[in-house]
């Protein structure tokens, strides 16, 4: 399955057992995998596959922001993009797609007109479940302070994001400020060397080093069985000469092959493979070899996922446990925590309730894994989605904060801007909770954390301890054990931490097990 098939809704009754009457949903983070998208290169061109495909309607409505000549205003600067290649003789050529399309020709690896459809409809299952059913978010804004938007810099995860984010709040349910000025949503970016919303291995040396370990050993045990001699019978004669047969390794290796596979299943007629490459047998072996390749480091190793994943899961503990310390928490009037970004500390200011960020596969698969929580042989199909939902119990609500905006609040805002390190010190998002107090221990009493993939309830291995769940239901976590598991993994220093271990061994020697 490469493209998603969304569950049906939620029944009543689902929805009851889903959402207790006894806790009420506090912050939401959800993690989404891009929609359909062209292969990130052209392979099996022999079998009369084009390298270039017609799906980007897009490129027709391109936009560009233009700065004017002496100070003048922006301006918007309409065109469309048509994409050049190399010729027989290495002139510049139009690329075309398979009937000489000139418009709408997709890049590699990028985002399709399917994959914009479906990440829509992901925004609009988002707003039916979060707005409509469970009233969580507001039906219509007229800010966005509240929301986490952020993306990998790769465009086809931010304009799936943007599609998502689009369908979750149309342009009809926007509305302007107090000023008439309609709000505008931030969207937060990093610099590739930063970015920890994919397993970075090009920029994190020892991370690389234990993936291409796993890879090896993925590849040492399967590239001569009879799984492989399987594949080989299927795709052998379509592979290039001075790489005759599929293996791990390979050239195309086995998930690059998986790659076009899955993009041209997910899309038309014009665009396919011969069916050898649609064999069901096929795909289920591919899938599980690829899975173990990618993911079994996650779940074997502390250090894997410390490098590989642990500096997301850190940061979305750290949103959980600055929503509980926010004003009007548990700890109401104190500014403690520096891990909810763009957070207005001053009563009156919305706080973060609501997380979207667009990411890949191996985002997805990756911090599930490092749960213990995949526990499947299936890649994830684009646009899977993870849904990190924190609750609190109705009992221990505080009274709600003031509904006006001071000065002193306005100024205190501020301040948290420009605090100095020390604000670190004080939160406990990213202390390891064997440091914490009793009291501070105890701050976090009462609060849940449940994860969905796809619409289906996981649950963590190590949540299932006594004292662990809510009573009656493994699967929601406590906040304390949730944020205990994670504090396992998270880094210290990720870029430092990167550059450790270099020459040491990449498998641990005794297992470390995922989810406790």
């Amino acid at each position: 399955m490469s493209s998603l098939v969304p569950r049906a809704p939620y029944t009543d009754d689902e929805l009851r057992k889903l959402y207790p009457a006894g806790l009420e949903l506090q912050l939401v983070q959800i993690l989404m995998r891009h929609g359909e998208r062209t292969p990130v290169s052209a392979r099996f061109q022999n079998t009369g596959l084009h390298p270039f495909w017609p799906y980007c309607a897009s490129v027709r409505q391109m936009k560009s922001t233009i700065l004017g000549a002496n100070d003048a205003p922006f301006n918007t600067l309409q065109w469309k993009r048509h994409l050049e290649t190399f010729g027989s003789n290495d002139e510049p050529i139009a690329a075309t797609g398979p009937k000489g399309e000139l418009d709408d020709i997709c890049d590699m690896g990028a985002l399709t007109d399917l994959g914009r459809q479906s990440t829509s409809q992901l925004g609009a299952r988002l707003r039916h479940l979060y707005i409509d059913r469970l009233h969580f978010l507001p039906p219509k804004i007229n800010t966005t302070d509240f929301m986490y938007l952020r993306s990998t810099p790769v465009p086809r995860a931010l304009e799936s994001m943007q599609q998502a984010f689009s369908s979750l709040y149309p342009a009809s349910t926007i509305l302007p400020d107090s000023q008439g000025t309609l709000p505008i949503p931030t969207i937060l970016t990093r610099a590739p060397a930063d970015e920890t919303l994919y397993p970075n291995d090009g920029n994190c040396r020892r991370f690389a080093a234990l993936s291409r370990a796993f890879a090896q050993r993925t590849a040492d045990k399967w590239n001569t069985s009879e799984q492989m001699e399987y594949l080989n019978k299927l795709f052998s004669k379509w592979m290039p000469q001075n790489s005759p047969r599929v293996a791990v390794d390979s050239r195309p290796r086995l998930s690059g092959i998986m790659d076009t596979i899955n993009a041209t299943a997910a899309h038309g007629p014009g665009t396919k493979l011969p069916k050898e490459f649609y064999d069901a047998k096929g795909k289920a072996i591919i899938e599980t070899i690829a899975v173990e390749e990618w993911f079994a480091g996650y779940k074997e190793s502390q250090e894997y996922r410390t490098l590989g994943i642990g500096g997301l899961l850190g940061d979305i503990v750290g949103r959980m446990v600055g929503s509980v310390e926010r004003p009007g928490g548990n700890n109401s009037g104190e500014e403690r925590s520096r891990y909810e970004l763009l957070r207005k500390a001053g009563q009156g200011h919305p706080q973060i309730k609501f997380g979207l960020s667009g990411c890949h596969d191996t985002t997805l698969a990756g911090a599930l894994a490092s749960l213990g929580a995949y526990e499947t042989v299936e890649w994830p199909p684009f646009t899977s989605h993870i849904a990190f939902e924190m609750f609190r119990r109705k009992s221990e609500l505080p009274p709600p904060p003031p509904t006006t905006t001071s000065s002193s609040a306005k100024k205190s805002w501020w301040g948290s801007l420009f605090k100095s390190s020390t604000t670190a010190e004080n939160g406990i998002g990213r202390r390891a909770a064997t440091t914490l107090s009793p009291e501070e221990k105890e701050g976090l009493d009462g609060y849940f954390v449940r994860v969905r993939y796809n619409d289906e309830v996981v649950t963590i291995p190590g949540c299932k301890k006594p004292g662990n769940h809510l009573q009656g239901d493994e699967s929601f976590c406590t906040l304390a054990a949730f944020k205990e598991i994670v504090d396992k993994f998270t880094p210290r220093n990720w870029k430092q931490q990167c550059r450790e271990n270099l020459d040491k061994p990449a498998f641990p020697p005794q297992p470390e097990p995922a989810g406790y």
